[in-house]
């Protein structure tokens, strides 16, 4: 049976995760904005409300929320500010490697006794300087002496990373075996040998904080390691699988809010003696916005729901990440337009968006990455 209809919890969750947005979140985010602080009060807030740590199982005091239910709540919290969001998010993120392989030992301690009683923040580790995309090209070595892994290499465009906790790390096992040579491990801040920089200078998030990660000689336990040797790249797509969905919806969120702005501004804005609501000009931009928020949510939503049920996402999920990124791009850009010389002003809100759009064409895979995948999918 196909429903559109959200369940009677989902919809309690949607509700507060905007009450939170609206309450929380919209008030501050331009000082966050402007001051690049990271949003500690709003991150507090978030646990006390259950908004962190969504997908930690019952099991282990998290919220157990499904993939869907993740997308319902982070286009909420986005529509506030995605920087803040993605700051939030990032827990959700560092977990699901340990969801997904981790130990029972690995999951009462760092999802039950960390994430979730101590309240620490984690971290994902993929990205390195020459190897974005290419997942597969990461130069990061672990080799095993002595009863533990010894870690050396370098991971950039890592969010969270200047105040995580504990990093999940992807590094080689065995370099001459490409992508079948990575291994996942849990490292944590601390450990002799990690380092990390200062906070990078983006166009937008500005309240999510991105940085590098530096391994010198970290001997890292091999209990710490999850999975299997070689199942670092495996752990990484599954993830994918998962997280990309999410953050597409979170594409929607900001995208609602950049259309919700050009309404408003478009019936009080007026010239020639009528609101520009009226042209045609305007009016038909407003619609498309309309036509592909409604697309790109329900591509994510599908993506989800796949997933959720155990049945490959893979390409639904690429669908979902490559159209709601240029979705929330077009969005912005012609909200500003909309906005006329005042959306180019940082008074108004839909500068701020429009920066804060433009990530989502790159992480998580670019979007051309996302065209490589749906092609491969369907012509394999």
């Amino acid at each position: 049976m196909l429903c559109f209809e959200l369940s009677d919890e989902q919809r309690m969750l949607r509700d507060l995760a905007h009450q939170f947005a609206e309450k929380e979140i919209v008030p501050v985010a331009a000082h966050y904005d402007t001051t690049g602080e990271y949003p500690w009060p709003i991150i507090r807030k978030g646990f006390d409300l259950g908004l962190m740590n969504l997908n930690i199982p019952e099991e282990y005091g998290g919220p157990g929320t499904s993939v869907l239910e993740e997308c319902i709540i982070n286009e909420e919290l986005a529509w506030g500010c995605s920087g803040i969001q993605t700051a939030m998010m990032l827990n959700s993120l560092a977990a699901w490697p340990l969801i997904l392989v981790g130990t029972e030992a690995q999951k009462t301690k760092y999802l039950g006794e960390w994430m979730m009683e101590k309240r620490k923040m984690g971290a994902y580790g993929l990205t390195e300087p020459a190897a974005g995309s290419d997942v597969a090209g990461i130069k990061t070595t672990a080799v095993k002496k002595n009863g533990y892994y010894v870690l050396n290499g370098s991971k950039t465009w890592i969010t969270n990373a200047p105040i995580a906790d504990f990093f999940i790390i992807f590094a080689k096992t065995d370099p001459a075996a490409r992508h079948r040579g990575m291994t996942a491990f849990l490292v944590e801040r601390g450990w002799p040998g990690l380092t990390t920089g200062k906070p990078m200078h983006k166009m937008g998030q500005h309240a999510a904080w991105t940085g590098e990660v530096f391994l010198e000689d970290v001997e890292v336990p091999v209990e710490n390691r999850l999975g299997e040797e070689g199942q670092g790249f495996m752990i990484a797509m599954q993830v994918f699988d998962r997280s990309r969905p999410a953050v597409a919806s979170a594409a929607v969120g900001v995208a609602r809010r950049a259309m919700e702005e050009a309404v408003r501004y478009a019936n009080e804005r007026h010239a020639f003696g009528k609101p520009i609501s009226v042209n045609q000009g305007v009016s038909f931009m407003i619609a498309d916005m309309a036509m592909n928020i409604e697309a790109a949510r329900l591509l994510a939503h599908k993506a989800a729901w796949l997933i959720d049920r155990g049945l490959p996402n893979v390409k639904e999920a690429a669908f979902a990440k490559a159209f709601a990124a240029d979705v929330v791009m077009k969005t912005t850009t012609d909200a500003v337009q909309v906005f006329g010389g005042y959306g180019y002003s940082a008074e108004y809100p839909v500068e701020k968006l429009m920066r804060d759009a433009k990530i989502y064409q790159i992480y998580e895979g670019t979007s051309q990455i996302q065209r490589v995948i749906i092609a491969r999918e369907l012509l394999r």
